[in-house]
């Protein structure tokens, strides 16, 4: 359930999506900066993050 949450915050917010996924890491300032150069790579690089990364 957790997991659903996180991928519908991926669609709306890929960078928050991240955050809450990895922290502050790597992975949150590349999330940042697909978002800046469009927001689909945002939301594929977060829903790849919570695919990979299940906690």
């Amino acid at each position: 359930m957790k997991d659903i949450i996180k991928i519908i915050c991926a669609l709306l917010f890929p960078p928050v999506a991240a955050f809450l996924q990895v922290g502050l890491g790597m992975h949150f300032w590349l999330n940042i900066l697909f978002t800046i150069l469009g927001v689909i790579p945002g939301m594929i690089h977060a829903i790849w993050l919570i695919v990979k990364n299940k906690s």
